[in-house]
């Protein structure tokens, strides 16, 4: 069910950008909307490495990973990535996620170094913030394309 928003509310792209995010916390994942799936996936993505890198996003996300597969997730995640023209994101993620992914697991079973996993957590991390927040910026405008797809307007 769509969270309803007064159109007053929503006259700015900032005030747009707050509502979706609201509506994102609103929506129990998977739902039957592709569109709010994609809101999902990408903006845990965005919350998850502004708050505590990748390996915040592993430990966050690690239960929908391992129900659909690391593959179906990087795919999923990488579509949508670059469906909002975040494509450097998703190189990143193309380059590291996998072995992210598998290190994660590995040292959660202690089969590794804790060093192992957290080399690569660095670079993935530094290579996301080389892009200087870009990605916010992005998903700006796509919630703003996208908005009443999660919310439904009300008129004043």
């Amino acid at each position: 069910m769509k969270i309803k928003v007064n159109r007053k509310d929503l006259l700015t792209n900032d005030d747009i950008w707050n509502a979706v995010l609201t509506a994102y916390g609103e929506y129990h994942f998977p739902t039957e909307n592709d569109v709010v799936n994609e809101v999902f996936i990408v903006f845990s993505y965005f919350c998850e490495l502004e708050s505590g890198g990748h390996e915040s996003l592993l430990n966050w996300l690690s239960w929908h990973i391992e129900d659909v597969g690391i593959t179906s997730y990087l795919n999923n995640l990488t579509g949508i990535l670059e469906k909002i023209d975040a494509h450097d994101y998703a190189d990143i993620e193309k380059k590291y996620g996998e072995e992210l992914w598998r290190l994660f697991k590995a040292l959660e079973n202690q089969e590794i170094a804790e060093d192992d996993f957290y080399n690569v957590i660095e670079k993935a991390d530094k290579e996301y913030i080389k892009l200087n927040e870009k990605l916010g910026e992005l998903l700006q405008s796509y919630s703003v394309s996208i908005y009443t797809e999660l919310i439904e307007v009300i008129e004043d």
